[in-house]
């Protein structure tokens, strides 16, 4: 009871200041300005609120979504603008005698300079999932790097090694391996070699059960070794996909192929001497 007395006086001298000082309550005030616009009319003519909805309108076109760049992409272009050939193919890449890449696989010329990789072909790079890390309870899964421990006098020395895959998805393709004592440089001078060990593969279509013009799979049966793994790569019609072990598709999607069967004996989980029989009997194709 003490409470609503209280309550009441306390509205009631609120009224009586409002009256003498002329102010207004805050529930009158949202009643009466419930949108801004309301407001602003009050404060400015039609002509001025005509005018200021014209440059909202014009800030929020010139407003443009930011588009995240990849830092990489920037600095492999801004390397190639500043880049000084040393050889004599890499300054006819340069000049532009010569303009595609085909120009120098047939002629049998050797690429020294992976820049000429760059800027002849839209070129792809992946890893591959040489290694393996150890997980609880006899668990774990692939991964790009291949660790193996030197022993010395002054204890143990960790080396990383990476096989990266390049690639334009057009009949180009290369790998390349590389080590070092950490991960990162590992990986650039495994792309670095894959790019310098680029070749040209064959494409066609010569399943049996196929007759279309697109060089979707490979012109005729091929086999290759590297270790104790055997690979053998036959042509599949249109539809069929890419029948063969998952870090295969990697390889094969980046030569361009998108259909064909595969037969592999041997040692498969060893995924390095996979992907070594996989490209040689991807050469095999240039065979006439």
């Amino acid at each position: 009871m003490v409470k609503k007395i209280k309550d009441k006086k306390n509205m009631e001298s609120l009224k009586k200041t409002a009256k003498a000082y002329g102010t207004v309550s805050e529930e009158e005030v949202k009643a009466k300005f419930k949108d801004d616009k309301e407001v602003l009319k009050d404060i400015l003519e039609e002509e001025d609120l005509v005018e200021i909805e014209k440059e909202v309108v014009e800030e929020k076109k010139e407003i443009k979504p930011y588009q995240r760049k990849d830092r990489k992409v920037e600095e492999r272009i801004a390397h190639l603008a500043g880049w000084v050939p040393k050889t004599k193919l890499g300054k006819d890449v340069r000049n532009g005698k010569i303009k595609k890449i085909d120009e120098i696989l047939d002629s049998n010329q050797k690429i020294i300079e992976d820049e000429i990789v760059d800027l002849l072909l839209p070129i792809k790079t992946d890893l591959i999932a040489i290694g393996h890390a150890k997980g609880k309870f006899g668990g774990g899964k692939r991964r790009a790097w291949r660790q193996t421990q030197r022993i010395t006098q002054e204890g143990g020395v960790m080396t990383f090694s990476a096989m990266a895959i390049v690639g334009d998805e057009n009949g180009h393709i290369g790998i390349g391996v590389g080590k070092a004592a950490e991960t990162l440089p590992a990986r650039d001078k495994a792309t670095r070699k894959a790019k310098l060990n680029l070749m040209k593969i064959k494409r066609a279509c010569s399943a049996f059960d196929c007759s279309c013009d697109d060089p979707h799979s490979i012109p005729f049966k091929v086999e290759g070794k590297a270790g104790s793994v055997r690979v053998i790569f036959t042509p599949a019609p249109q539809g069929t996909g890419l029948v063969v072990a998952s870090e295969l598709k990697k390889l094969l999607k980046m030569a361009g192929i998108k259909d064909i069967y595969s037969k592999t004996f041997g040692k498969k989980r060893t995924t390095f001497n996979l992907i070594k029989a996989a490209i040689d009997a991807l050469e095999k194709t240039n065979k006439k």
